[in-house]
């Protein structure tokens, strides 16, 4: 995917692809005729209430807790720009490009769908200022998933009105003003209801679980692969992942990451090697065994988030919202609930699946477990360390990983004088998520290279296809087995390909697609 892609943007959902190319990717967008043509008919609507004598929520009332004023005519542009101000309330480190990126073009979606009742001119300059690139900077803290991500995409608003700080395409932060400026946008003003429209909806936390969906697909990949590779590095058994014993627990994630693991290890001497009667274990240690029914309820958990995530990718989050009969009607639909507790679960299942890969790990470096492998698989125990911290770096995360799983959608705080009693900490749980996701990768990385200096230490049997094909990718950029070295770059550069995606390619290239 490159920059010079134009993702179309109308009424119609937008594909978690088409956010993973605007946000990560840098694809420019384009609004459709139909989205200028129902944003215009809602906008006739919002006008003739915004001139008439009972008061409407957004139009001619003050917000939240302030409903209860009736705003004079006079006033009411002054009533957008001094929400946007006051609402750009963020604090803390600056949120990552990509996030903003993908809170703005699913914002710009919901404008598109004509039921928030903004002008097409202020659509177009949320279209234009994702084509310049300029990014507006938001902060870590500041929404608590209820009335919508408030503050992040306030902070969004902020930069259309010229107001704020933004960066460029090469990072460089700058006054929106400014920056704007040299682009040729022309910043917006506000008119009746325009500001409520831009900020009150849940695409900040809905962004960040496109984005992990996406992130977490490679990963649980990359698990089979980890596992695999331990479970054929400490001797372990391939029968316990035979289609017929898993058929018999019939959940999909299961099935899909056993015949993964069925692929990674056939044809391996490795194996074939302990299958002549010799071995005397009956069966291996959970975390081989049970390795495919982990990672599969991780992945079942991740299939439920990405019901979710469509459901609300085909959604019109605003209040009040304009229908297509022309009721404009409050509603509570901003509520980030839905989207806070998938969130929440795939940071438990991240924890959990980032556990079973330590103990693996942990495993391979234990010399009254590893069935024959050097203590710590280091080059001369007692001398050398080999991968003794790399576990304990492990340990580290999946600590951490604990932490962050325990759910944010589970501690409303009230707000806004008790009108906003329940709030949902969305986007609490989808930062925490991000983080955890970081944390699942590193783990990973670590039992990948551990298992690959493993692989190698049972020379001169060699290892399955797949497995192989995934130690060789290593093995281009990280050296083998021997005197203890600089630990840390080679972790991230283990880290870098499993991000990636190199590892699993690695493998494909060797066994076929991997599910």
């Amino acid at each position: 995917m490159h920059d010079n892609e134009v993702v179309t943007v109308g009424p119609a959902p937008l594909s978690p692809e088409d956010v993973i190319r605007v946000a990560r990717y840098g694809a420019a967008v384009r609004l459709t005729e139909d989205a200028f043509a129902e944003m215009a008919a809602a906008r006739s609507r919002v006008e003739e209430l915004a001139e008439a004598a009972v008061p409407a929520y957004g139009i001619s009332t003050g917000f939240g807790a302030l409903a209860t004023r009736h705003i004079p005519t006079e006033l009411r542009a002054r009533l957008q720009r001094s929400l946007i101000r006051s609402h750009a309330a963020g604090s803390g480190p600056q949120v990552e490009t990509e996030v903003v990126r993908a809170m703005m073009v699913l914002r710009l979606r919901t404008l598109a769908t004509g039921h928030t009742g903004v002008r097409p001119r202020v659509a177009a300059a949320l279209a234009a200022l994702l084509n310049a690139h300029l990014t507006p900077v938001v902060h870590e803290y500041g929404s608590l998933g209820c009335s919508g991500d408030l503050a992040p995409l306030a902070h969004v608003a902020l930069a259309l009105m010229g107001e704020g700080r933004v960066r460029d395409a090469s990072g460089t932060e700058l006054e929106a003003a400014e920056a704007l400026s040299r682009a040729g946008i022309t910043p917006v003003e506000l008119a009746a209801k325009e500001g409520l429209a831009l900020i009150n909806g849940t695409e900040g936390m809905l962004g960040m679980l496109v984005l992990a969906c996406h992130d977490l697909s490679r990963l649980l990949t990359a698990a089979d692969i980890a596992a695999a590779m331990t479970v054929e590095a400490l001797l372990g058994t391939d029968r316990a992942f035979a289609a017929d014993l898993q058929a018999l627990r019939p959940h999909p994630g299961q099935a899909a990451s056993a015949a993964n693991l069925r692929a990674l290890l056939a044809d391996s001497a490795i194996m074939a090697s302990h299958r002549d009667g010799s071995c005397t274990r009956v069966q291996d240690a959970y975390s081989l065994r049970c390795a495919p029914q982990v990672a599969g309820a991780a992945r079942d958990t991740l299939e439920h988030a990405r019901t979710v995530a469509a459901r609300e990718l085909a959604a019109a989050i605003d209040n009040p919202v304009v229908l297509p009969d022309g009721r404009v009607e409050s509603n509570g639909n901003f509520h980030g609930a839905p989207v806070g507790y998938v969130l929440d679960f795939l940071a438990i299942a991240v924890a959990d699946l980032a556990a079973i890969s330590e103990r693996r790990t942990d495993r391979m470096l234990d010399v009254a477990r590893s069935h024959g492998l050097p203590a710590f698989l280091a080059d001369d125990p007692g001398v050398d360390s080999g991968h003794m911290i790399a576990q304990y770096t492990q340990a580290g995360i999946v600590a951490e990983l604990r932490r962050l799983a325990v759910p944010a959608s589970a501690d409303s705080i009230p707000s806004s004088a008790m009108q906003e009693d329940h709030v949902s900490m969305g986007w609490a749980a989808a930062r925490k998520l991000r983080r955890a996701i970081d944390g699942l990768t590193r783990v990973l990385a670590i039992e990948i290279l551990t298992a690959a200096r493993a692989l190698d230490l049972r020379h001169p049997l060699t290892p399955a296809p797949g497995t192989g094909a995934v130690a060789a990718a290593i093995r281009e950029a990280v050296p083998g087995p021997g005197p203890d070295r600089f630990l840390a770059p080679e972790i991230e550069h283990v880290v870098r390909m499993v991000a990636d995606g190199t590892l699993i390619r690695a493998a494909e290239s060797a066994v076929g697609p991997l599910r």
